[in-house]
């Protein structure tokens, strides 16, 4: 650690230190020495130490807020990150810093416990946060079931596991509901699914967005690309004829600027055929509760037909 930022960590554990001493009000009622605690293990395999009861919470990235909330312990959160937009609750709370962690501003709410994104979040921020007293709880991301297992997890830290499960509960339905809908399409587009329209980024292997496409009735483009992110060529694109394609564009989005950007697609099935489609970036890039939504969005687009009389809906 270089001399900076050892003074750094200085100053925030003598800022952390001075708040607290501060702010009376929001020390439990027995001393942090009689606190009981638990040993627990994040998805990174870490182990921590936290209290047995956890009242005030941070999350590092928007993901991690849904999670919570959804896990009915949205009274527990006492500051979010700069771009957190939902639920309409986090329009009230503190906003800091998360790319990069702003250490100072996360310390002067005295959170009892940080959630960080096994994919966003470094291990040093929770390094950082571990010298000022606040663990850092890594969750995983990569598949539904590592973000319904989230949910379930935040209820047992924070004492809301009935929520939780309710909650769960209810989106495992609709991912069934859903999977019911599609099981009987008579055949699956081959379906890419691009986070950018210029420079052409996507999702490889470990991702679950090909669980997305699978569900709304595609068969996922990338879906066996062995890298987590990767930026696929003009060539690849044309070389694997897509019949359909996705982006995180919004539902207005026109789909002849993907041509201008890309003037030799012309001959790409998905754009022959005015198959171009934007969906919310929220409901399918950020890996949280409303990816079941997301879904449900795309099964729209890939099998209009499904819900022409308004007989399927989530």
């Amino acid at each position: 650690m270089g001399s900076s930022t050892y003074a750094t960590c200085i100053l925030l554990l003598i800022l952390f230190t001075f708040t607290a001493g501060c702010e009376p009000t929001h020390v439990p009622d027995s001393s942090v020495a009689e606190q009981r605690h638990r040993t627990i293990e994040d998805d990174l395999g870490r182990t921590l130490q936290m209290p047995d009861t956890i009242a005030r919470v941070v999350t590092l990235a928007p993901n991690l807020t849904e999670i919570v909330f959804a896990a009915g312990a949205g009274h527990t959160v006492v500051g979010v990150g700069r771009p957190d937009d939902y639920p309409a609750a986090v329009d009230t709370l503190p906003r800091y810093s998360v790319y990069p962690v702003d250490f100072e501003a996360v310390a002067a709410l005295r959170p009892d416990l940080a959630f960080a994104a096994e994919q966003v979040n470094s291990r040093r921020d929770a390094d950082m946060l571990s010298t000022l007293g606040i663990p850092t709880y890594f969750m995983a991301s990569s598949t539904l079931n590592d973000i319904l297992d989230g949910i379930l997890t935040a209820g047992e830290l924070l004492g809301t596991s009935e929520a939780a499960a309710h909650a769960v509960d209810s989106l495992r339905s609709r991912k069934h509901t859903l999977a019911e809908v599609t099981s009987e399409v008579a055949r699956r587009p081959l379906t890419l699914f691009l986070i950018s329209d210029e420079t052409l980024f996507s999702f490889g292997r470990e991702s679950y967005m090909h669980e997305l496409i699978e569900l709304a009735g595609g068969r996922s483009a990338t879906g066996e690309l062995d890298m987590t992110a990767p930026i696929l060529s003009e060539e690849f694109v044309l070389s694997i004829e897509p019949e359909i394609i996705i982006g995180p564009w919004g539902d207005d989005y026109d789909a002849s600027r993907l041509l201008e950007l890309h003037p030799t697609w012309d001959v790409i099935p998905a754009v022959e055929n005015g198959r171009v489609y934007g969906v919310e970036a929220s409901i399918v890039e950020r890996p949280g509760p409303r990816l079941i939504e997301g879904a449900w969005a795309m099964a729209r687009r890939i099998h209009p037909d499904l819900f022409e009389d308004g007989a399927q809906n989530d």
